[in-house]
């Protein structure tokens, strides 16, 4: 396959392989389970717009490397941001994960181990995702004083509706690969003897053999019927992070402690 983006910092990257009608996009940092830096979302977001550019690609591939997805952001440089600079930092995430929503092209989540927090959200933007034995999907915001804004809590709502939401958030708790099934975060879960990648493989090449007009008709009428929040993002919820709770929330992840929030409503 030939390599098109290798986008490359201290210990992370994110490539594009594009070949035979697929765009395989990877995210790897596996020393930090994948966890994305700003600069990464980034790219990620500008790999997303180049693909469409491509009249050969046709179907869409999201991975992690090795035993990952992804464990979303890297917390750690949070704590060397302002409350401002933390808000931007999700803005750019916003802005990379809705631009893998709105891709015309079929896309697959390749969710070969845990996917939490942003990189659950990223994983949600796929039109279809495939699980393993080591699948685990979750959202725990609230370990970090985390204010989940609208569009991340519509991406999860939509497929497991309001009150299993609330609960995910409230708890704070991992999804295992039954449950992501049951709950349709993921459309096929694998054994341990099944690769994930030739499973993905095949299953792109049979949409490959299906009309072009039919696939995007599909993506129009769905994104019509389960539309996509265009709330401008200074009008949503005013700040994505709490400015008391998220500070200690991010020390604590540092320090690896229990966090001592101190917020009262």
């Amino acid at each position: 396959m030939k390599v098109t983006i290798n986008r490359t910092e201290t210990n992370g990257k994110i490539t594009l392989q594009e070949s035979g009608g697929f765009a395989i996009v990877t995210i790897h940092r596996p020393e930090l389970k994948n966890a994305l830096t700003n600069r990464m979302w980034n790219d990620l977001a500008e790999m997303g717009k180049m693909i469409t550019q491509n009249p050969k690609n046709k179907v869409v591939i999201l991975r992690g490397s090795k035993t990952h997805f992804s464990a979303g952001s890297d917390i750690k440089q949070f704590n060397e941001l302002t409350i401002a600079e933390a808000n931007e930092a999700f803005r750019l995430m916003e802005e990379a994960i809705s631009t893998f929503e709105k891709i015309t092209l079929p896309t697959i989540g390749a969710i070969n181990g845990p996917a939490l927090g942003a990189g659950f959200e990223l994983a949600l933007a796929c039109d279809i995702r495939i699980g393993t034995p080591h699948t685990l999907m979750g959202i725990p915001v609230g370990r970090l004083g985390i204010t989940l804004n609208q569009p991340f809590a519509k991406r999860i709502a939509d497929i497991i509706g309001k009150s299993r939401t609330m609960d995910l958030v409230y708890t704070g708790r991992l999804l295992n690969p039954t449950e992501c099934y049951q709950l349709g975060l993921i459309n096929y879960l694998l054994d341990d003897e099944e690769d994930i990648n030739h499973f993905i493989i095949n299953l792109g090449k049979r949409i490959l053999e299906q009309s072009q007009a039919s696939l995007l008709a599909v993506k129009r009428s769905v994104a019509y019927n389960y539309p996509t929040i265009s709330i401008p993002w200074e009008t949503g919820i005013q700040s994505s992070v709490d400015p008391i709770d998220f500070p200690e929330g991010v020390r604590s992840f540092v320090e690896k402690r229990k966090p001592n929030f101190q917020r009262r409503r």
